[in-house]
């Protein structure tokens, strides 16, 4: 479609660089900076400021000569043993930005944290808010006005979980192939339509139908935003900008008890009732951030259709990309390719990673409306002090997402950051578990039962991190993980969390403290799989790995005398 001129400033479109251009300029400014000869000092700063600013992008030409011969086995623990500059990260955990960023990469990832991450925190708010209603909705006169009894929420529940696993299917394919700025506007309006017709639900079947349409439409925004994260950022500043846009969550969660609590007021206004509101409300909220969405969302760096991007952020950020060896899309993804999936299943990656997803998606007891549950079968609070009280848990999930991802990024460990979210997440579903202990000791434990998602962003990240070599198979998997993890929640939700065993959930309490555990234990396992892969790919990172005690000779050190005399330098 061919874009006037005059319009095509202010409508997304395909950016087409030329990003040879962009070598020979910095060439150039290389160039020109080396034979500058200036003798005042301050003109000496700024010379020296160019030139540090044009070689951010010239190629490095050192290797590293590793001997692995007295490798300490603790080095295991170190995921970024193999990556350049590994452990010479010594930017402070309050740091946004990574000490050795220019300022253009600042100011490229500063534009991106606007348009995608914090755009995608607001989604996944109104997400939330929609998603989370249903459980307020409950206890506020939904119950009582569609006749709903037995273990209808959680069939509700599963219904729509059901809607957005089967349409997430197709996503495998669309995510990769098709602009991301369009495809995830036009389902955020769909959801947000369909929660418009909630309000009219007259019958449980009418809940139901409608629940599962929003949730055929909210089936392309949690893997398409992990898809975009994992082709903007680096391994290393994934997880908090994920972290960040796992606060959404959070805040839905948080906002639905609030608004459901003022929603109440509105009760028998143009005769509606107080929950119906509610559903009107998140609607209002959800369409507008939808078409927004048609001008933030960037695309990817190689199919980019941001209007706030130069095209030197964008060569920039591809440059970031090949950098840190990770892939960008090819011109022709081949979706039904055999070597394709030959590749992606005859590995751990796949396997593992997607375990670890159906084990992260059954982790938290949080979805399933314990805690406001409980709160109401107290009958000591009034439906909008109930309202107001569920805000409290996910309040502190934010702090929890927090400090978990924040552990991830700074010291490099996904792993760690695993193992700190789950001994949290088991301690508190123990002691719910055993459900007999003082009250005050339930509510330790629900209020730290958000430990159990604070760690999904880690592992998203990782799985990006793990396949960065290949994006359609990075898609794929992100989805799958998602797909069948939500699947499992779905059918697991049925078995151990029907509404009719409320507040106490014995079963449900006491399989969530065992997942928390093989989440523990299974991560433990995927490591060594994940460092073995990573030493195979060392040489990227211009490292060269070999044994001298079993006689392994490294590689290119034959190649030239001069190979071996640089590299015999850097040992």
């Amino acid at each position: 479609m061919v874009i006037s001129p005059k319009i095509k400033p202010y409508i997304p479109h395909l950016r087409q660089i030329d990003e040879e251009q962009f070598v020979y300029q910095i060439n150039s400014r290389i160039k020109n900076c080396s034979i500058i000869s200036l003798n005042d000092s301050q003109k000496d700063s700024d010379a020296e400021k160019e030139v540090g600013e044009a070689l951010v992008h010239a190629p490095e030409v050192e290797y590293e000569l590793r001997d692995e011969a007295n490798r300490k086995c603790w080095k295991l623990f170190n995921e970024y043993e193999y990556k350049r500059n590994a452990g010479e990260n010594k930017t402070k955990w309050y740091h946004w930005f990574d000490q050795n960023d220019s300022p253009k990469e600042k100011k490229l990832l500063m534009k991106l944290d606007l348009l995608l991450c914090f755009f995608s925190f607001v989604m996944y708010w109104v997400k939330y808010l929609d998603q989370a209603n249903i459980n307020n909705a409950y206890v506020s006169g939904m119950k009582e006005d569609l006749r709903m009894k037995g273990n209808d929420l959680v069939n509700t529940q599963a219904v729509y979980t059901v809607g957005s696993v089967v349409f997430q299917l197709p996503m495998m394919y669309l995510i990769h192939r098709y602009p991301t700025n369009i495809i995830l506007p036009v389902m955020d309006l769909g959801w947000g339509l369909f929660t418009l017709a909630i309000y009219q639900s007259h019958s449980l079947r009418d809940l139901q139908a409608y629940r599962f349409f929003v949730g055929v439409f909210e089936a392309a925004f949690y893997p398409t935003i992990h898809y975009l994260f994992g082709s903007w950022y680096k391994p290393s500043e994934y997880a908090r900008r994920g972290g960040f846009y796992y606060f959404g969550q959070m805040l839905g969660l948080c906002t639905a008890g609030l608004i459901m609590s003022s929603c109440i007021k509105l009760d028998g206004i143009n005769d509606i009732a107080g929950w119906r509101w509610m559903f009107i409300i998140d609607s209002i909220i959800t369409i507008p951030i939808a078409v927004i969405g048609f001008f933030v969302l960037p695309g990817t760096p190689k199919y980019c259709y941001s209007l706030f991007l130069t095209d030197e952020e964008i060569y920039i950020a591809r440059k970031r990309l090949r950098d840190a060896n990770i892939a960008i899309e090819e011109e022709e993804p081949k979706f039904l390719s055999k070597n394709l999936w030959k590749n992606l299943l005859g590995t751990w990656k796949f396997y593992m990673f997607v375990f670890l997803s159906i084990l992260v998606s059954n982790t938290s007891n949080a979805s399933n409306g314990s805690f406001i549950l409980w709160l109401k079968s107290l009958d000591r609070y009034s439906i909008s002090k109930v309202n107001t009280l569920s805000s409290i848990t996910p309040a502190l999930g934010i702090i929890y997402i927090f400090l978990t991802t924040t552990l991830s990024d700074k010291t490099q460990s996904r792993w760690g950051a695993i193992i700190f979210s789950q001994f949290f997440n088991f301690l508190g579903n123990i002691l719910l578990a055993i459900w007999n202990i003082p009250e005050g000791a339930k509510w330790f434990a629900f209020c730290i039962q958000y430990f159990g998602w604070a760690v999904s962003s880690v592992i998203y990240s990782w799985a990006a991190d793990t396949m960065r070599h290949d994006p359609q198979q990075r898609a794929i998997t992100i989805v799958s993980m998602n797909l069948i993890g939500q699947a499992s929640s779905a059918v697991l939700s049925i078995l151990v969390w029907k509404t009719s065993e409320a507040p106490r959930f014995k079963k449900g309490f006491s399989f969530v403290s065992a997942v928390s555990i093989t989440i523990m234990i299974w991560a433990t396992i995927m490591l060594p799989f994940y460092k073995k892969d990573e030493r195979k790919h060392a040489l990227e990172n211009r490292i060269i790995v070999y044994n001298s005690k079993s006689d392994e000779v490294p590689r290119l050190v034959e190649s030239s005398e001069k190979t071996v005399e640089t590299l015999s330098k850097t040992s």
